[in-house]
């Protein structure tokens, strides 16, 4: 695991927080939304991964939550090559084939012409009591391409530019579930870009929670450890004395991770110069200026 990654899960230095943010934000997920790349963080502080590594994708979905209603939502997922990477991992990996393709079909989707394969046909093989099994997925391109545009059928420009290779790694991504069904859950972002998440309520009468029905809601940070915190105070200190940083500055970073509490804010702003520079005169001196006679 890089040092990035740790110095983020320990809290202690704001400064390194702001670089690994900075380049999720330029390079990595160029675009994203300051929470979204918090959820990204986040997501790969609890499984123990890199986000240097971009095992994750940021996927805009939308969350469908009433007839006509719903609203995009950014969806942190996993990626193909995080279900690879898991795979190798569990020791019981044991090679995967080649794709195999079954016969292209021209068709005319929401007015665009595209030509793809019917199918696509991929095996995974594991290691189980060992002996060397062979775990097969069988997926079809038009149950799994991304349309350009919600409630269209016309496919988006990398379904249409790369048929084979997105179905390709659907399908790789359902044998890896199929074969190791402890480490690859989820649907991966290649599944289900261009799809929708929906939340009505069902036949039965019952819903998901409420905090799924509310897409616009604020995404809740962990509270920031008030041990990191003591062992970063110091080290703000220093870069506040230094001119390298303001109070306000390293709090917003901070907050891009962690909720801070009120009196944390203030201990940091208490370390600015001008508070003391600003303080009258009884506060620096220990006593007061005499008045003037008049």
């Amino acid at each position: 695991m890089s040092n990035d990654l740790t110095v983020v899960e320990s809290g202690a230095l704001a400064l390194t927080e702001e670089k690994l943010f900075a380049v999720l934000e330029s390079s990595l997920y160029p675009g994203a939304k300051p929470e979204s790349i918090a959820m990204v963080v986040n997501y790969c502080r609890a499984a123990k991964l890199d986000p240097i590594q971009k095992p994750v994708h940021i996927v805009p979905m939308w969350i469908k939550s009433g007839k006509g209603e719903g609203a995009m939502r950014d969806v942190i997922m996993p990626g193909v090559n995080l279900y690879r990477i898991q795979a190798s991992r569990s020791g019981g990996f044991a090679g995967v084939t080649e794709p195999e393709f079954g016969p292209m079909v021209e068709e005319t989707l929401g007015g665009v012409k595209i030509k793809y394969p019917e199918w696509c046909k991929v095996t995974v093989y594991r290691v189980v009591n060992g002996e060397k099994c062979a775990f097969t997925a069988h997926e079809f391109w038009i149950e799994n391409y991304a349309t350009a545009k919600r409630d269209a059928d016309a496919p988006n420009s990398m379904w249409k530019k790369r048929p084979r290779g997105q179905l390709a790694k659907c399908t790789e991504a359902q044998a890896l579930r199929k074969a190791f069904p402890e480490v690859a859950a989820a649907p991966t972002a290649e599944e289900m870009e261009g799809k929708y998440i929906d939340v009505t309520p069902t036949e039965a009468g019952h819903s998901l929670p409420e905090t799924e029905k509310k897409p616009d809601e604020p995404i809740v940070l962990p509270a920031y450890p008030e041990d990191d915190f003591t062992v970063a105070l110091p080290k703000w200190g220093a870069l506040i004395k230094s001119g390298k940083k303001t109070a306000e500055a390293i709090i917003t970073n901070v907050c891009k991770l962690y909720t801070m509490t009120d009196a944390q804010k203030e201990i940091v702003r208490a370390l600015e110069p001008e508070k003391i520079a600003d303080a009258p005169p009884e506060t620096i001196a220990g006593e007061r200026e005499p008045e003037q006679e008049g």
